[in-house]
Order: structure tokens, then C-alpha cells, then sequence
């Protein structure tokens, strides 16, 4: 080569030639200048580009052909890396770049085809045969790397500006893809064995993970895992767990049924997280949920719901949910069995009348442990709660009548006297969780009935626990069903406060008086509609206590005149004194007992007839009174003969031996049961108030609209009536104000009715 040297005006360059191992000139200048001045450098390109060498494009060709024939053999390479790419860079700057593109692919193509071979070998095992394809594509793989690394000013000048061509990686993976991998007997090998080393892995034993992942990672790059291997993977995971779940169906009960489900999901996640492609994930896991819960939901159920609701079994409850949850129709199934299991048991609980004892009791402790289920278990699933309240409302009203009446009992064991079970706090609770269960009932008016029956009780013999408990009850039971409800039973909050003041005014009255009584008389004055009706009783009382009734009664109608007084000695107690050998003592007695008690003031002894006779007491409850005196554990009268049971022929005889270590004593009346006469009585006479309101409400409507079809007045009647009632009901008070002239049918259309003015 020349050496070319150029001379500028305002600088002197001198161009040094060395020759490098290619056969190129490089040309170094170096610049001088006189010191101090300042000097603008020029470099320009040659004139003429400088020819290669004769033969250099062949020579070059070889010894790259000999460096990839190197890498591809794992043998050392002869030649430096940076002269082997500094070759490279300079055929692609003569335009060589076609040819050698072309002559490197038939190299490496070459080289992938020799492969095959290795893998035509019968007597490899499925593992073997893995380990080969994985050894193969990890070494194409790397060399593949080292080529491009060579060849890299190809791959990013003439390859980059040709979109057509792939890659020199590109191309590496086109031919192993070309030449192994879509060959059919090594691809079904090779599929078949990571398919049996994942069948292995669900069995429960050990396998080669990372060879798994490096296998299905090459499937992947080479874009082939779809179509080689998902597919295949889905149906056989299909085929596997659609038979495990018949299996385990079979053999497992439910909560170890669970169990296992959540094991292999979790299982299967794993996998996709360590070797399987995530595109994979959501067809896997369908697949899973599909043939292990989506295809036994209505079976699991069946079979294990109540068990699991029975047991209260939490864990598996919320195990449930969450499975069910991810399954296509998963949740309306769990909450169609849940509402159902909740009417089955609670209609057990209503229906029996055996249970009729604990029933409430049973309905609380039920309807904790179901809010505690939808609580924990079900996430507070709005579906769920509302099923729940639906299920209640269902199931409690199968049985007209006699939850509503039951709440009512239970609530007066609640608050009466004596109930040492729970503090104010826990009465309270109580009694809100008696308000949930009430809110389900629809005769609401039985319920209204019986509590007034037994607050009454309360109320008049003192035997309410508490006043704040019993007005709080009083306002619940406000707020849930409205002032008209409770109207009445606030009337008889008020006449118990009105009696205090009126008797305060009374004992001044009777300190007054010129000759002021020995016995102090304490009177409740009851307004009638506000109380329940009481049989009137006529007993025959001694004068002190009717003269004393006279004087209460002149003072009152004397401040209110106009009004009636009707004695009940059915609810009258007083207190005596009474003298024994061992000395004084004061007996609480009903009204009743005293009247039998002071007998024995006059005489030593009397038969049942002579008793019943002096004091005009009916027969049952005078049984009933001398055995609470004869046969109960404050004995104070002597029975002749001895038994539990009262007899016509018995006689009785004032115990003056009877001891007791208080002095005062309480002698409890014995309480005639419920009787069944007593419980229709008061559920007629709640049907006879239904019939009232009927009519009242049937008077209002047609007042209201003049004339009416009968079905909208039907319908008009459903939304205004508070309790549950039949059509045919209906039907007879609209024939019955039909026949007293409230309303006419018209002449015409016989299912119309006219209001008459």
C-alpha cells in the first residue's frame, strides 16, 4: 500500500501505514503545531476504497468456518474472537453480507440435521431420552450465543436491515425447530416423557424439576408448547382427575374430600409456578375445579352440608366457600342446600311439639351458630345472610301460632323474679336475640296476647326481675311494631304508677279516719281494656276485709265518679301473722290461703267440704290451695291422711309444730299448668280481635274507594293487615258486613261491592 502523506495551510499532518493481519491498511495521523497556537483538524475519507486482497473473502470464509465447526464440536477455536469479528465486520463492509449469511445458515443447518441421529435410538428410556433432548438444546442453545457473538456486525447491520431475515438466534431456533423438534417420533418422545415425569409428580414421587422446566422453556422459545404439549397436558389432566373425583367421591367423606381438593390446587399452582408456561394457569386450574368440584357439587352437598353444619365444622365450612367460589354456579348451589338445610332443621325444631319445651332456646342457639357460619365461614355474603333470614321467616311460621305464644313464655322466664341465670348486661343481649327471632313471626298479635298475659303476672304480684329490663323490652318491641302495638301494655305500666299514688292518698285518707283498721290494705287499680280479662270469682271474705273494700271504694269514686269497681280476689296475697310453739311468724300467702288459714282460727279441724263451703272457693283451685299448705315444703297445715294429692274424704288440722328458720316465709301457691282450655281461650280471643280489624280495615278501604272489585279489595286488605289470614277469612267478614249492611254487591257484576253511607 502507498503512503500518503498531505500538507494543509495551517496544519502538517503526517499518515503512518502499518499493516494488520487481514491484509487492511489502517492509517494513524498525527498532528503537530507550533506550541501556542491554536490548529482546526481535517480528516477526509480516501479518494478510492481500498481493494481486498486477492482470495480474502475464501480465506476469511474458512477460517470463520473453521471457528463455528469449532464452537459446534466444543473444541478450542485457533483464532482470537476480536480477529474473527474484525473479519466479519470487514466482508460486511465489501458487501460480502449476502453470501456469508447464506453460507453460515447451511453451516449450522448442517450441523443441526447431524443431531437427529442421536435421537433415533429405541433402547433409551423415557428419562434418558430427556436428559439427550435437554443436553442437545442447552449445547445449541450456547452455541447458538457464541456464533452470534461472532457474527454479531452481521446480525446488526445487513440481518437488521433485511426484515425478511430472522436473527442469527432466530435462525438457530428455526432450524433445531425445523430439524428435531418437529420431527414427529422425537417430539411424541419427548412430550410423552415430560408428560409421565408430571404423572409421577401427582402420584407422589420425587422427579427432575429443572429438567421439566428447561424442556417446556425450549418448547416455549421454540413456540411449539402450545400445540405439542398444552393441548395433550389438559386432555390427560382431564382424564386424571375425572377419575380421582369419582374415586374419591366414593371413598372420602366430605371434609377429607375438601381437603384433598385444596391440596391439589395448591399443588397445581405450584407447578405453574416452578415449570408449567402461565398461559397454562388458567386453563389448568379450570380443568381442576371443573372435574373435582364443578362436576360433585350437587353430590358433595348432599352428602356432606349437614354434616358439616351439624358439627359446626368452621374450618371446612370456609373451605367450602372458597372452593365453591371459584366453580361456575359454585355459590347459588351452596346457598340453594344452605336455605334448605336451614328450613329442614329449624321445621324439625318448630314442627315437634315434644321440643315445644326448648324451643326458643333451641332457635336462639340455632340462629347463633348459622350468624356464625355466614359470619366467619361465608364471608358475610349478603346472598347468604338474606337466604338465612328468608329460611327463619319460612320455617318459623309452618306452625301457626305456637312459636309466637312460646317467645312470649320465654321472655317472662327471662324477666321474671328469680331468673339468677344473667346479669342486666346478658338479659339484655337476650332479649335483642329474642327481637331477631320475633321479627320473623307473622301472628305477631299472639305474641302481643301472651305477654300481656304474663306481664300482668308480673307486674301485679311483684314478681318482675326488673323495671328498666321490662321497659326495655317495652321499647324494642315499640320500635319493631310501631306504638299501637304496645299501647296497651304501656297503659298497664301506667295504672301500676297511678295505683302507688292513689294508695299513698288513700293511707292518708285512712289515718283520718276516727276508727283507722288493724289490716293496711294495698289496692292496683286496673284499667279493663288495657289488662287481660279475668274470670270474675265470688269468694266469701271476712267482714274486717269487706268492710275495708267498702271504704276503698267510697274514696275512690269519690275522686272518680262515674267509674265501676270489680273486685279480683284471683290475684289478692297478703301477709299473716301467725303464732306456733317455736313463736311468731309472718306466712306470704295468696288470698286464697288466707281465707283457709283463718279458719283455723275458729275451729281445730275441718273437712275439704266444710272448707269449701265457709270460704265459696271453686273446687279446683281450693285443691290446689290446701295442698300448697298441707303437702309443700312450709307445711303449716296437717293433712289426714298423708299424700301428695287432695281427696274428698281428707281432713285438715293446724300444724302448731311447724318450724321454719325465717321469719318471714313465702308459701308459693301451686301454679295450675297452662291448661289447654287457657291457651285456646286466649288465642280465640286473639282471632276475634283479627276479625275486628278485618272489618275495620274492609269499612276503611271501601269508605275510601266507594265501589271495588272483590280481588282489589283483597289485595288492598293484604297490604294494610299486619297478621296472616286465608282468602276464604277474608271472604266470610265481607259476607258478614255484607249481611249488616256496611257494603252491597253490585246487581250487575256480582264481584263488586258499593259502600253504603
Amino acid at each position: 500500500m502507498a503512503e500518503d502523506t498531505r500538507q494543509d495551510k495551517r496544519a502538517s499532518f503526517s499518515a503512518l501505514t502499518e499493516h494488520n493481519t487481514n491484509g487492511m491498511a489502517r492509517t494513524s495521523a498525527v498532528a503537530s503545531s507550533k506550541s501556542g497556537a491554536s490548529k482546526k483538524l481535517v480528516i477526509k475519507n480516501f479518494k478510492d476504497r481500498p481493494k481486498l486482497a486477492e482470495n480474502y473473502t475464501e480465506d476469511t470464509w474458512l477460517k470463520l468456518r473453521d471457528a463455528v465447526g469449532a464452537i459446534q464440536n466444543s473444541t478450542s477455536i485457533k483464532y482470537n474472537l476480536e480477529e474473527l469479528y474484525q473479519a466479519v465486520e470487514n466482508l460486511c463492509s465489501y458487501k460480502v453480507s449476502p453470501t456469508l449469511y447464506k453460507q453460515l445458515r447451511q453451516v449450522c443447518e448442517d450441523h443441526v440435521q447431524a443431531q437427529i441421529q442421536q435421537f433415533r435410538e429405541e433402547s433409551l428410556d423415557n428419562l434418558s431420552f430427556l436428559k439427550r433432548m435437554n443436553r442437545c438444546w442447552q449445547d445449541h442453545c450456547r452455541q447458538t450465543i457464541m456464533i452470534r457473538s461472532i457474527f454479531l456486525f452481521l446480525d446488526r447491520t445487513y440481518v437488521l436491515q433485511n426484515s425478511l431475515l430472522p436473527s442469527i438466534w432466530d435462525t438457530g431456533l428455526e432450524l433445531f425447530r425445523t430439524h428435531i423438534v418437529s420431527d414427529s417420533g422425537v417430539q411424541k418422545r419427548t412430550v410423552d416423557g415430560i408428560l409421565e415425569q408430571i404423572e409421577l409428580e401427582r402420584n407422589g414421587e420425587t422427579v427432575d424439576r429443572s429438567l421439566i422446566r428447561s424442556l417446556l422453556g425450549m418448547l416455549s422459545d421454540l413456540q411449539v408448547y402450545k400445540d405439542s404439549f398444552e393441548e395433550r397436558f389438559l386432555i390427560e389432566t382431564n382424564r386424571l382427575y375425572a377419575a380421582e373425583g369419582q374415586r374419591l367421591m366414593q371413598q372420602r367423606d366430605v371434609p377429607e374430600y375438601l381437603h384433598h381438593v385444596a391440596r391439589r390446587l395448591e399443588e397445581e399452582n405450584d407447578r405453574i409456578m416452578s415449570y408449567l408456561d402461565q398461559s397454562t394457569q388458567k386453563p389448568l386450574i379450570s380443568c381442576v375445579e371443573k372435574q373435582l368440584l364443578g362436576e360433585h357439587m350437587t353430590a358433595m352437598l348432599q352428602k356432606g352440608l349437614s354434616i358439616l353444619l351439624d358439627g359446626n365444622r368452621v374450618t371446612e365450612l370456609s373451605l367450602l366457600y372458597q372452593l365453591f367460589s371459584k366453580v361456575k354456579g359454585g355459590l347459588p348451589t351452596l346457598l340453594q342446600f344452605w336455605r334448605d338445610y336451614i328450613k329442614s332443621f329449624g321445621g324439625e325444631i318448630v314442627c315437634t311439639p315434644e321440643k315445644d319445651k326448648d324451643m326458643v332456646q333451641e332457635l336462639l342457639d340455632f340462629k347463633d351458630k348459622m350468624d356464625n357460619v355466614a359470619q366467619s365461614c361465608f364471608v358475610r355474603n349478603e346472598g347468604f345472610i338474606n337466604a338465612m333470614k328468608e329460611a327463619f321467616e319460612t320455617f318459623i311460621n309452618k306452625r301457626p301460632n305456637k312459636p309466637a305464644e312460646l317467645i312470649a313464655k320465654y321472655v317472662d322466664s327471662k324477666l321474671r323474679a328469680g331468673n339468677k341465670e344473667a346479669t342486666e348486661e346478658e338479659l339484655e343481649r337476650i332479649l335483642d336475640k329474642i327481637m331477631i327471632i320475633f321479627r320473623f313471626i307473622h301472628g305477631k298479635d299472639v305474641f302481643e296476647a301472651f305477654y300481656k298475659k304474663d306481664l300482668a303476672k308480673r307486674l301485679l304480684v311483684g314478681k318482675s326481675a326488673s323495671v328498666d329490663a321490662e321497659k326495655s323490652m317495652l321499647s324494642k318491641l315499640k320500635h319493631e311494631c310501631g306504638a299501637a302495638f304496645t299501647s296497651k301494655l304501656e297503659g298497664m305500666f301506667k295504672d301500676m304508677e297511678l295505683s302507688k299514688d292513689i294508695m299513698i292518698q288513700f293511707k292518708q285518707h285512712m289515718q283520718n279516719q276516727s276508727e283507722p283498721s288493724n289490716i293496711e290494705l294495698t289496692v292496683n287499680i286496673l284499667t279493663m281494656g288495657y289488662w287481660p280479662s279475668y274470670t270474675p270469682m265470688e269468694v266469701h271474705l271476712p267482714p274486717e276485709m269487706v268492710k275495708l273494700q267498702e271504704v276503698f271504694k267510697l274514696f275512690y269514686l269519690g275522686k272518680h265518679s262515674g267509674r265501676k269497681l270489680q273486685w279480683q280476689p284471683t290475684l289478692g296475697h297478703s301477709v299473716l301473722k301467725a303464732e306456733f310453739k317455736e313463736g311468731k311468724k309472718e306466712l306470704q300467702v295468696s288470698l286464697f290461703q288466707t281465707l283457709v288459714l283463718l279458719m283455723f282460727n275458729e275451729g281445730e279441724e275441718f273437712s275439704v267440704e266444710e272448707i269449701r263451703t265457709a270460704t265459696g272457693i271453686e273446687e279446683g283451685e281450693l285443691r290446689r290451695t290446701l295442698q300448697s299448705l298441707a303437702c309443700g315444703k312450709a307445711r303449716v297445715l296437717n293433712k289426714n291422711p298423708r299424700g301428695k294429692d287432695v281427696e274428698d274424704g281428707d281432713r285438715f288440722n293446724f300444724n302448731n309444730d311447724f318450724k321454719h328458720k325465717l321469719f318471714r316465709i313465702k308459701i308459693n301457691q301451686i301454679q295450675m299448668k297452662e291448661t289447654v282450655e287457657e291457651q285456646v281461650s286466649t288465642t280465640e280471643r286473639v282471632f276475634q280481635d283479627r276479625q275486628y280489624q278485618i272489618d275495620a280495615a274492609v269499612v276503611r278501604i271501601m269508605k275510601m274507594r266507594k265501589t271495588l272489585s272483590h280481588n282489589l279489595l283483597v289485595s288492598e286488605l293484604y297490604n294494610q293487615l299486619k297478621f296472616p289470614v286465608k282468602p276464604g277469612d277474608l271472604k266470610k267478614r265481607i259476607e258478614s258486613l255484607i249481611d249488616r249492611d256496611y257494603m252491597e254487591r253490585d246487581k250487575e257484576t256480582p264481584n263488586q261491592y258499593h259502600y253504603v253511607a
